[in-house]
């Protein structure tokens, strides 16, 4: 197999390329477009959570019970004493009904929440018990979840929310 390129240059000369710089630039390139597609898809709200969507949140409800009741509740009530800090400087799971905090945040910031774990955001010295869910759970999954959680919130809290997501964007 021959490991060069011949590429046509001006003139009657052309130069070889080895095939590794051909495969790494096409690559880099690869992985450049799905970065960009990412970053625009959850900018522009692509996988937005959506509570609308009525197959949206059934697949979020599948995936809560699943993945988030133990923690915050069936009914999305959160821990007891929510607000009250474990012996080891955690918060207890909160609930994401409308009484909890969940709402105060944008679409963005929840998701990447869920996907990165409480500490990735947090600010300095606070200490989350929240698991990453990078590894467990699809984007796809991540977003019907929170599509799910907003189902249950009443119109006024839902408005708020979307608010926050639209303040976030036009700030970012």
């Amino acid at each position: 197999m021959d490991t060069h390129i011949a590429v046509p240059m001006s003139g009657k000369r052309k130069r070889e390329i080895p095939m590794i710089w051909v495969l790494a630039a096409c690559a880099f390139a690869a992985l450049a477009g799905i970065a960009l597609w990412t970053t625009l898809a959850l900018d522009e709200g692509v996988g937005q959570a959506d509570p609308g969507d009525t197959a949206l949140v059934a697949r979020g409800q599948a995936v809560y019970a699943d993945q988030c009741a133990l923690c915050h509740g069936e009914r999305l009530e959160g821990a007891p004493d929510w607000r009250t800090r474990n012996a080891d400087g955690t918060l207890r799971p909160p609930p994401h009904d409308e009484t909890g905090h969940t709402w105060h945040h944008p679409d963005r910031q929840l998701f990447e929440l869920v996907k990165l774990g409480g500490g990735a955001s947090a600010p300095p010295g606070f200490v989350s018990a929240m698991p990453a869910y990078q590894d467990v759970l699809a984007d796809g999954d991540i977003w019907a979840v929170l599509a799910f959680i907003k189902s249950w919130w009443p119109d006024s809290t839902r408005r708020r929310q979307a608010e926050a997501t639209r303040r976030w964007a036009a700030g970012n």
